[in-house]
């Protein structure tokens, strides 16, 4: 739409666009914009990105495999080799090349905490599509429905979801699958609470009035107009428990819950052979809680500002 101005003084007139010029544009799109023009989000992405190269490409970037003792000799029970020309960050107390154990470290960190977010949020979404579909659905079937799966999850939100997920650990056994299972079930409880307050949200909004009273199908204004509608705080949420995963799998391995083979590298493991040689070899902790660390802040950096580009109210 255009606006004509009458020309002054003789001049030539002139056309005035208005925003009905502008096309429209989607919701992530706008998002991606923001989320391009703030630093917190170029940092956390750009930790992020790092993080997820140096787990692809570790055969790449060192020559040695993790968990071998081929430099054992070297290390004595009151020193352990520090940097060299062959080993840039020196050897761990078992004699393997430091760096290598990291690199490798990253990559099982990487594995364990999208493949446990993955399932706590796939049974997370189901159960809250389940409670917030069936309450918009209505009707007598739909409050029991809500009400049972409320009140597993309730039971699940009273544990503190590390113990939770230490306790499944141990039922499970010692294994890597025990450890991805344990920490996705403890963060079912924040997904399905989280999609069933959205889906409740957009229940009460504009567009669903409006088709309903076009005389859809509850059923389909649910699945296809309230549910894509509020997946977006899931998203974001799950952007954040990747962060949390990444220290959980650490911490589980700390515990002895995590990978039993002693040639798989993981941070978690090197945080407990590190403890007895830490007053001669700092680094060996220090390092891997380091990456830990980074790597967590880089989630949750680069989930908060999707958080804030995806909000209404932080637009400016």
């Amino acid at each position: 739409m255009t606006l004509p101005i009458p020309p002054a003084h003789g001049g030539e007139e002139m056309v005035l666009a208005t925003p009905d010029d502008e096309p429209g544009v989607s919701l992530w799109r706008s998002a991606g914009r923001r989320l391009r023009r703030n630093p917190t989000a170029i940092v956390g992405a750009s930790i992020v990105l790092l993080f997820i190269l140096i787990a692809l490409f570790a055969p790449f970037l060192t020559p040695y495999q993790p968990g071998t003792a081929e430099w054992s000799g070297q290390v004595t029970p009151s020193s352990v080799p520090g940097p060299s020309a062959d080993h840039l960050l020196g050897l761990d107390r078992f004699g393997s090349d430091l760096l290598t154990q990291l690199v490798y470290g990253a990559r099982q960190s990487l594995v364990y905490g999208v493949v446990a977010t993955a399932i706590g949020l796939t049974i997370g979404t189901t159960l809250g599509t389940l409670a917030g579909g069936f309450v918009s659905v209505g009707g007598r079937l739909g409050a029991w429905v809500d009400n049972i799966v409320m009140r597993i999850v309730d039971i699940m939100l009273s544990v503190p979801s590390l113990l939770l997920a230490v306790s499944i650990a141990a039922v499970l056994g010692q294994n890597p699958y025990a450890v991805m299972i344990a920490i996705g079930v403890a963060q079912v409880p924040i997904f399905a609470r989280l999609l069933r307050g959205s889906m409740l949200a957009q229940g009460q909004s504009d567009y669903v009035l409006a088709a309903d009273a076009l005389g859809l199908r509850k059923r389909r204004i649910v699945v296809g107009h309230v549910l894509p509608n509020s997946m977006g705080p899931t998203i974001v949420q799950a952007t954040l428990n990747l962060a949390t995963a990444i220290i959980e799998v650490a911490a589980l391995s700390y515990l002895g819950l995590g990978q039993p083979d002693p040639a798989v590298a993981e941070w978690g493991r090197m945080l407990v052979a590190a403890q007895d040689r830490f007053s001669a070899a700092p680094q060996l902790a220090l390092l891997p809680g380091f990456a830990i660390a980074i790597t967590a802040l880089g989630f949750t950096l680069f989930g908060e500002a999707l958080r804030e580009s995806l909000d209404p109210r932080s637009r400016r």
